[in-house]
């Protein structure tokens, strides 16, 4: 029998995230991240440092009306869990979905950095 992953289990604090984002809650989406947390493009490029930036980042983010990310596929290595997702936005040339890789690192029950490799965009085909 599969017991219920415990709170700060890396894999409970990214679903945690995921459900978060999707529901475009910015409060309980940052409380899975450390109040230092730092975002990165894969493998330095900084986007976000702090809790006030990631919540500007994804305040914007969630004004986009199709926004949803599904997840593909979890791996789970320690405190290191990378989540292939498909993710729909609206991009300014409009509507359309991209395949991103999230590799986050947790500490202490919360996500102290995350890295994203963006795919290729693919717009949805015009009517």
């Amino acid at each position: 029998m599969k017991t219920a992953p415990l709170p700060h289990d890396p894999t409970a604090v990214v679903q945690r995230q995921l459900d978060a984002y999707n529901a475009r809650d910015v409060d309980a989406l940052l409380a899975t991240y450390a109040d230092d947390a730092q975002t990165f493009e894969h493998p330095s490029k900084l986007l976000a440092s702090g809790s006030v930036q990631l919540r500007e980042r994804f305040r914007v983010r969630f004004q986009e009306p199709n926004l949803h990310a599904a997840l593909i596929k979890r791996i789970v290595m320690g405190n290191i869990v990378v989540d292939h997702e498909k993710v729909t936005r609206t991009f300014p040339e409009g509507p359309g979905a991209l395949e991103l890789l999230m590799i986050y690192d947790v500490q202490n029950g919360r996500i102290a950095k995350a890295w994203s490799i963006v795919g290729t965009k693919m717009l949805d085909a015009k009517s």
